[in-house]
């Protein structure tokens, strides 16, 4: 399999949910790789909270071969518009936003079976459409995320989340994100080039990050309330996800960092019995999240894939 694929097209899709004004419209971004051979399949690739859908070239590269891949970038991230109401860069507006994607792929391309792979935030948003019998994939594919998300897993997201760094160069954007990225584990300086260069932007002759910064504040939100506030908010929000994942019925396949400080062994364990009885695959000195660029991550989203 091709380890890059040709270079992808920018597309568009105007798009209005729960965080716009009456009337108001949307654009958001997608990248779109054709498939080299008759397309048995749509394979929409969603990133995690601080990415962008250019994460997905190498896995783009291998599954194009007899699939179309749509990978987005999230409302407020790369090319997206960003909200007016930063209280809407949340799981629900991002749903809403990619069950229009979904409905619009499948008018474009009717027949074919729509898979999902999701890293992160990502996968949070393939679980609550996957939940929903309209919208769900034929098969879900959940990057080290699950119903319970750690709280001190929270707390480091916040603490980079919150800042809005600049760079005097390329180069020096390059290794902040290496640094901020460090749970994807080992790579080249090409690889790390390849994931880093499309999430820095060259504003007024500084260089500066890919996404709107306020989509910090619904976590800061979160942050601010006292201790036993917020933790009665991450549970309610964890028994909500659990719910979701326990009307599934896509078959799943859960990717985990064995370092990962975001989903728990014990977690992926019972997502292993409950709901989809996710089949595990878990990679050795990887933390939060296998960035689905080394060839053994890619080819466990092949074979479940092609597996359909």
């Amino acid at each position: 399999m091709d380890r890059i694929a040709q270079a992808p097209t920018l597309q568009h899709i105007d798009v209005s949910g729960p965080a716009a004004q009456a009337g108001d419209v949307r654009r958001m971004a997608w990248w779109f790789w054709p498939s080299r051979e008759p397309a048995r399949s749509v394979v929409v690739c969603v990133h995690g909270l601080t990415r962008q859908g250019r994460d997905f070239d190498v896995l783009a590269g291998a599954l194009s071969h007899q699939a179309h891949v749509v990978a987005v970038d999230v409302a407020g991230r790369g090319h997206s518009d960003w909200l007016a109401d930063p209280m809407g860069y949340q799981v629900p507006t991002y749903a809403a936003d990619l069950g229009q994607l979904l409905h619009h792929l499948r008018q474009r391309f009717p027949g074919l079976p729509v898979d999902w792979v999701g890293t992160s935030m990502g996968g949070l948003i393939g679980m609550t459409l996957a939940a929903q019998p309209a919208l769900a994939p034929r098969r879900l594919v959940l990057n080290d995320v699950g119903p319970v998300i750690e709280w001190e897993a929270l707390r480091r997201i916040a603490d980079y989340l919150g800042r809005s760094p600049t760079f005097s160069s390329e180069a020096e954007g390059v290794r902040y994100l290496v640094q901020i990225a460090a749970g994807f584990g080992l790579h080249s300086d090409a690889e790390w080039h390849a994931l880093s260069a499309p999430m820095l932007r060259l504003r007024e002759g500084i260089w500066g990050l890919h996404y709107d910064p306020t989509i910090a504040v619904p976590v800061q939100a979160l942050m601010a309330l006292d201790e036993t506030s917020s933790r009665q908010a991450v549970l309610a929000g964890e028994a909500a996800l659990w719910a979701l994942y326990d009307r599934i019925e896509a078959p799943t396949l859960l990717l985990r960092g064995a370092d990962s400080d975001l989903l728990t062994r014990e977690t992926a364990d019972a997502m292993s019995r409950r709901g989809p009885k996710a089949r595990c695959v878990e990679f050795a000195c990887v933390g939060h999240a296998p960035s689905l660029v080394p060839a053994d991550q890619v080819a466990a989203v092949c074979a479940f894939l092609d597996a359909a």
